[in-house]
């Protein structure tokens, strides 16, 4: 008798009323930010390796949150403040890294030195990008505003 009873209808009004609590709870909640954080990174992780992407999982991760935030899927509101602290704690992501750079003394040396300037160059060279991207960006948005007016 269960196969012949259709399948149960879901109520769009409660899909709705369900992802707006789901939503609600999120933006007020840091863990279940960063932990959507942390899920979108794995996600990435996941597929990067599965495919063997030469890209690494967290570009992939970060890639598919861009996605989220310029479709609407995912409001900033949702994220903002696991990723404020992620961004506010992020020494605390390098400590590893000194830490090895501790093991190697060939690093306290000249090639320390060389390591140093192309990363300092490299940051230079992200910066000064970042910046004329960012001013070509302010520029386009005050020419479509004046165009629009």
């Amino acid at each position: 008798m269960a196969l012949l009873n259709p399948a149960p209808q879901t109520n769009p009004a409660s899909f709705h009323k369900t992802s707006v609590i789901f939503r609600r709870k999120l933006r007020q909640s840091l863990v279940a930010q960063m932990a959507a954080l942390f899920c979108i990174w794995i996600a990435g992780e996941v597929i990067s390796r599965g495919l063997g992407l030469p890209i690494p999982g967290s570009v992939v991760g970060m890639m598919f949150l861009l996605m989220a935030l310029i479709s609407g899927a995912v409001q900033p509101a949702s994220i903002r403040r696991g990723a404020r602290w992620f961004i506010a704690e992020l020494l605390l992501f390098f400590v590893p890294a000194v830490l090895a750079v501790l093991d190697h003394p060939e690093f306290l040396g000249i090639d320390g030195l060389k390591i140093m300037a192309v990363i300092l160059s490299g940051v230079v060279c992200v910066m000064v990008t970042t910046a004329l991207s960012v001013d070509l960006g302010f520029r386009l948005m005050a020419k479509l505003n004046s165009d629009n007016t």
